[in-house]
């Protein structure tokens, strides 16, 4: 109760948290992601460019103790509103759990596979696990080169970001459509 009354138990990196969230929403956003590289514009479609986001904050401070605690408390941001999405579409309590379990298990195998491409500068491995999960229903996706492109662009930028920057809620990502292969 005094926690509460005195803001003892507030975050004091919550603010930092939504100012972060929304930019990486809104950079997962970007019309070309949908329109000219053809991630499919369906929930699964969304989670997986706003996933790839979220993964492209955590890569950038895998070694930056100072980012540490601000990235899990993004991620958990993240899952929570995964989990309200779910929600919104109608999935009641029994199959949130389940669900919430498979796209966790999705969310980080993405995580390693994109990590170890980019850390090997390996573009073509990226657009290769780039491909294989967003579109595993086309044998053939022209826009998994055009989409490498840019994770590998966002990578490079945001490992120019300061950390301070970062702490302070300031993100910035690269506009999407801008790479070598378009499509």
């Amino acid at each position: 109760m005094f926690k509460r009354l005195f803001g003892l138990g507030q975050n004091p990196n919550r603010a930092i948290v939504d100012a972060l969230y929304s930019q990486i929403v809104a950079a997962s956003r970007q019309p070309c992601f949908y329109s000219i590289w053809q991630v499919p514009d369906t929930p699964l479609g969304r989670f997986e460019v706003l996933s790839l986001h979220v993964f492209l904050l955590m890569h950038r401070a895998r070694d930056d103790a100072a980012l540490k605690e601000l990235v899990q408390e993004l991620t958990d941001e993240f899952f929570r509103d995964v989990d309200h999405s779910l929600r919104e579409l109608g999935i009641g309590d029994l199959g949130i759990s389940k669900r919430m379990k498979r796209l966790a298990r999705m969310f980080y195998g993405r995580a390693q596979s994109y990590g170890q491409a980019l850390d090997a500068g390996d573009d073509e491995a990226l657009a290769v696990a780039l491909a294989r999960n967003v579109r595993p229903d086309s044998d053939v996706w022209p826009g998994a080169h055009g989409l490498a492109d840019y994770v590998v662009k966002a990578h490079g930028l945001l490992k120019e970001q300061d950390a301070r920057h970062l702490l302070g809620g300031e993100i910035t990502f690269p506009q999407a459509g801008l790479e070598k292969h378009p499509v």
